[in-house]
């Protein structure tokens, strides 16, 4: 498996660039009860794979270990969905983002289990990672899968997917980079449509929708759900509650 260069332990506290933020945060950091397998992974494999978001500028050829296409997951979760992709594509490296320590453990662990060589978590703020670590054209491609869609209306302003956070984003894709959002929360997918079909650096690449209409006889650009995207946690409790699952791709120009 090759190594990340960064050998700093996980950053369990802000950075003192996060300190000076003031802008209005998507997140809450969450250090969590971690057991004693997230634990260990966390301080064997950290120091050799993990990446604090500190704001220092990323090789991500160095990072990886070769000229790999990266892939830049931002919400993994416990990790599974992002392990099982990397397994699946061992050719596509994935920079996979959170603020969760026991999801870092996790991933960490299932990245020693399985053997792959393309992961590297990264630990702290999305934005400040695009904003001052990212070159402008590095990145293959944006996955955001079931951000917290903030559902009460004075939160709103708290949701990632925003034309602020959209602009930042595209500038760091190269031409022909895939975005792929997700979401079960209807009034936040339509905001994600609306905000992502903006963009004029961006093309829908289903704008003929899923076989969606709605009452006024409109078809939405969502695109039908790709099977090569695994069943998040999240996607099973929102499944279980009745709600209708939303994919939206998009293509840099």
């Amino acid at each position: 498996m090759t190594a990340s260069t960064d050998s700093r332990p996980y950053p369990h506290a802000a950075t003192p660039e996060q300190h000076r933020e003031r802008r209005i945060r998507s997140f809450h950091p969450r250090r969590g009860r971690l057991t004693s397998a997230q634990g260990s992974a966390l301080e064997r494999l950290w120091p050799r794979y993990g990446t604090p978001i500190d704001g220092t500028p990323l090789d991500l050829a160095e990072l990886f270990g070769g000229a790999l296409p990266v892939v830049l997951e931002i919400g993994f979760g416990m990790g599974e969905t992002t392990a099982a992709m990397a397994a699946a594509d061992p050719g596509t490296g994935i920079l996979a983002v959170d603020v969760h320590t026991p999801g870092h453990g996790n991933l960490l662990a299932r990245v020693e289990q399985d053997g792959l060589e393309n992961v590297r978590p990264a630990a702290g703020d999305a934005v400040l990672l695009l904003r001052d670590m990212l070159a402008p054209g590095s990145l293959a491609g944006l996955r955001v899968y079931f951000p917290d869609p903030w559902p009460k209306s004075k939160h709103h302003k708290r949701r990632l997917i925003q034309p602020e956070f959209v602009a930042l984003a595209v500038s760091r894709l190269a031409p022909g980079a895939t975005v792929h959002c997700a979401t079960d929360w209807e009034p936040y997918a339509e905001q994600m449509l609306e905000v992502l079909s903006a963009s004029p650096e961006l093309v829908n690449l289903h704008p003929e929708g899923d076989g969606t209409v709605l009452e006024d006889g409109s078809v939405p650009g969502y695109a039908p759900r790709p099977a090569w995207r695994p069943v998040t946690k999240f996607e099973r409790q929102g499944l279980a509650k009745g709600h209708r699952v939303h994919d939206l791709l998009f293509r840099r120009r």
